[in-house]
């Protein structure tokens, strides 16, 4: 099965990602590719392919991506050759994917079960600049891009509320696990 998770920058994904994987040792990352500057804690060919935008551009005229887009003047894209070495395989693939590629998936794989990560907005921008990994200019675009992001939380399969409270991030990772072992079943 193909699960898709999305969520505006700051929501917890990638935290929540971490930990499905720690609970659910069937699943496997969609390594996505991006044309954005690795940060420090990230490798290449397990957090991102990172690759330069003329790299990413030659991909795409190739019809090398599921989908693709442009966020934050970075290029990110889900690989046809990530997703097709596990479609007859018994392990489940996860996707972290912006929100509009999440819908672009679902198009493809009508059965992917699609998962948004809902914030309050204001919880979100206070998250953005406590991890310190982008600039003020950085934080800007991610919060002109928030609205439009948060505008499509209802036309995913589940919205998970991951709020700032003890207990939030687990209450929320609990919450997908059963969605994930819910739609196995």
């Amino acid at each position: 099965m193909l699960f898709v998770i999305s969520a505006p920058s700051g929501a917890g994904k990638t935290t929540i990602i971490r930990e499905l994987f720690n609970i659910l040792p069937g699943l496997r990352f969609s390594v996505s590719a991006t044309t954005r500057p690795r940060r420090k804690i990230e490798k290449n060919g397990k957090d991102y392919y990172f690759i330069t935008r003329q790299e990413f551009e030659e991909k795409i005229s190739k019809g090398e991506f599921i989908e693709w887009e442009e966020v934050h003047g970075n290029l990110y894209g889900t690989l046809k050759s990530e997703v097709e070495k596990y479609l007859d395989n018994p392990l489940d693939l996860v996707f972290d994917v912006d929100v509009k590629g999440a819908l672009n998936i679902k198009k493809i794989y009508p059965k992917s079960v699609c998962i948004f990560i809902d914030v309050p907005r204001e919880e979100l921008i206070e998250r953005l600049k406590k991890r310190s990994t982008e600039s003020e200019s950085e934080i800007k675009k991610r919060r002109e891009r928030m609205d439009m992001e948060l505008s499509y939380k209802d036309r995913f399969d589940y919205i998970v509320v991951n709020r700032s409270v003890p207990g939030g991030i687990k209450q929320a990772v609990n919450e997908i696990v059963n969605i994930i072992n819910k739609s196995k079943s």
